[in-house]
């Protein structure tokens, strides 16, 4: 059954993890040399199939007693707030390996190797997984998690530039910590609650 409180739980606890990310800046950086539909298509592709991955993980850790899941759970938000709290800033301005031509299938080609290798294990990725276990909902998580990636793909590609000017990376960053926190907090009270 579809919940809208779990999509958006999912879909700002994601889009804020994902938004400081060095995915974002990489589609960026495609958005600004090839046509942004073309960069899109590759990359929500790649996003599709990093919460199919991550909701069957956290599906399966449903299987496990109850407790055991809400701790484990509450532990991974623990270190995924840390994570985002003790993250250095390196202006991280990678390097793209551009595709020769400019056509669909190498662009998006190009989009979606580089978010599929790139998110591989990553934060977002980890948190997905987590709120599939935490609230044992695959469909509404799934679709909260991969509408908040295509959203922060999007603000990448179309204007990431512009909503950086406006809304700074540390404040966002900090703001996700202590939405993992608080998540953490509330897993952990479940599994230690009488």
């Amino acid at each position: 059954m579809l919940s809208l409180t779990i999509m958006a739980i999912t879909f700002g606890v994601v889009f804020l993890a994902e938004l400081p990310d060095k995915t974002a800046l990489a589609g960026l950086m495609l958005g600004t040399r090839y046509r942004a539909s073309y960069v899109f298509a590759g990359v929500a592709a790649a996003f599709a199939v990093h919460v199919a991955l991550a909701v069957a993980a956290g599906s399966v850790l449903t299987l496990l007693p109850h407790r055991l899941v809400q701790a484990l759970v509450g532990v991974l938000f623990l270190c995924g707030a840390a994570v985002l709290l003790l993250k250095k800033d390196h202006g991280e301005d990678e390097n793209i390996k551009a595709p020769a031509d400019e056509s669909f299938w190498k662009v998006s080609g190009a989009g979606f190797m580089l978010i599929l290798v790139a998110e591989f294990g990553d934060l977002t990725q980890i948190m997905t997984a987590n709120l599939a276990a935490r609230y044992d909902n695959p469909l509404s998580v799934g679709l909260g998690a991969v509408l908040a990636l295509w959203t922060v793909a999007g603000l990448g590609i179309l204007g990431g530039r512009t909503l950086m000017k406006y809304v700074p990376l540390r404040l966002i960053t900090k703001i996700a910590a202590c939405l993992m926190l608080a998540l953490a907090g509330f897993s952990l009270y479940e599994a230690l609650a009488p």
